[in-house]
């Protein structure tokens, strides 16, 4: 039995039906009962937790053989991150009391950054869960090609792709989703002692331009990259009701600057399949169906 955090996402998704595919027993582990019904009908178990409670991750975990934690994302933490050290002390108490065979846990490209920074949420989970008595696994995946969901809107409708990642020809280390939770499906299923570090990026470094091109082919219609300047994201994020933005300034200046990244010349750094153009156009595609049910149900 393998228990699934974050079965509801896209990579935790992509997980759990590699598993299922290969005909594995899964747990989908989720905060209510109604996210879990789509998963019992495939022949899910379901486990009803939260990421901050021991007692119901615990009973979770309980009797597997592998265990994925899916970290909950807090773009806006409160100083210090306390919201991160609460999941941290309840996956690591409910760990320490199940005893699965494996931990698999969803990490990121910056865990290892020296500077505070987003990303250092998962730093902190790394520190914590490398100290428990069983095999674990973090994965280290770069920038989510997925992201660019965020950009489709201003593609679509004014042509422009406006980047916190610059400069517009730098390629940056990205990956889809999907690869991610095919690599956690294969990594789950195996055995090993002690803990691995796994870095994960796609098949080839993405830029903004890149990005404005895949979603010009896919569109139909001119689309270009424009940096948005850094003197205004602080006043930017706060008019979008962030309360402590620099955590967010940091991690971008960590893509920006180059010490958030992998070794370009890693060898052990593995490499997804699926290409940033694929990810759009699935993206752009998706957007157009949802457009089209809308349309049909106006009339």
């Amino acid at each position: 039995m393998y228990a699934i955090t974050g079965i509801t996402g896209k990579v935790g998704g992509a997980l759990a039906d590699a598993l299922l595919d290969a005909g594995a027993p899964v747990r989908a582990v989720v905060r209510d009962a109604a996210k879990g019904r789509a998963w019992a009908a495939r022949g899910c178990e379901v486990a009803i937790a939260t990421m901050e409670d021991a007692n119901s991750l615990a009973a979770a975990f309980e009797g597997t053989q592998g265990v994925f934690i899916l970290p909950p994302s807090e773009f806006d933490p409160l100083p210090g991150y306390p919201e991160a050290r609460r999941v941290i002390a309840a996956v690591s108490t409910a760990l320490l009391a199940a005893r699965p065979g494996v931990v698999v846990c969803l990490s990121t490209i910056g865990a290892d950054a020296e500077q505070d920074n987003l990303l250092t949420q998962r730093s902190l989970m790394e520190q914590a869960l490398e100290k428990l008595p069983m095999p674990i696994a973090f994965l280290r995946p770069g920038w989510f090609l997925d992201n660019a969901l965020w950009d489709l809107a201003s593609a679509r409708d004014e042509g422009v792709v406006r980047s916190f990642l610059m400069p517009l020809d730098k390629g940056f280390a990205m990956v889809a989703a999907r690869d991610v939770g095919a690599t956690a499906a294969a990594l789950i299923r195996e055995r090993w002692n002690g803990v691995r570090t796994i870095r994960l990026e796609g098949p080839e470094r993405v830029s903004p331009d890149a990005i404005a091109a895949a979603f010009s082919a896919a569109l139909g219609r001119p689309v270009h990259a424009e940096a948005v300047a850094r003197a205004s994201w602080d006043s930017l994020f706060r008019a979008q009701g962030m309360r402590n933005p620099e955590p967010r300034i940091r991690m971008l200046d960590g893509f920006n600057e180059g010490w958030i990244d992998f070794p370009t010349e890693d060898g052990d750094v593995l490499k997804g399949k699926t290409k940033a153009a694929e990810v759009i156009a699935t993206l752009v595609e998706q957007d157009r169906a949802a457009a089209a049910t809308s349309l049909k149900r106006i009339a």
